[in-house]
């Protein structure tokens, strides 16, 4: 359901004023994660996604059923201590993104190339023309 945008996602969130919520979504969006350029050229398409912050291990590239799902996860875990030991901040973060594109049925897992340097994920898919169904002629019998 639409609402006006001085509501948030649900009236729940205003009413309850759930900062967190909010920042989340607005990480989200500005943050540059899972940010995708999709590129036509000649005989492929070139997608690349901005993934800050995650190593090549952490990321899985699935194809099944026509759909390219690129997944990743992330851990991290910042302790810092004084000079007896006793910590004086800790941080633990675990999260993980997906996002799916639709890259057609005649679309093989190794037709697809994909590459992972400094934060971007660059995904070669090749660009497959869809057959049109031959048709034929289906004649009804006439008793």
């Amino acid at each position: 359901m639409m609402m006006p945008s001085i509501f948030g996602e649900t009236l729940l969130d205003d009413f309850f004023e759930f900062p967190h919520i909010e920042n989340c979504r607005r990480a989200n969006s500005t943050s540059g994660l899972m940010q995708t350029d999709v590129k036509e050229m000649d005989e492929n398409y070139l997608i690349a996604m901005n993934l800050p912050g995650f190593k090549k291990e952490d990321i899985k590239c699935e194809l099944k059923d026509g759909y390219l799902t690129v997944s990743g996860t992330t851990n991290s875990s910042k302790d810092e201590k004084d000079q007896e030991g006793k910590y004086i901040r800790r941080e633990r973060y675990s999260g993980s993104c997906s996002r799916s594109f639709y890259v057609g049925e005649d679309v093989k897992q190794e037709d697809i190339s994909a590459k992972f340097e400094d934060g971007t994920l660059k995904l070669l898919v090749p660009k497959k023309e869809v057959q049109a169904p031959i048709e034929e002629s289906r004649f009804i019998c006439i008793e």
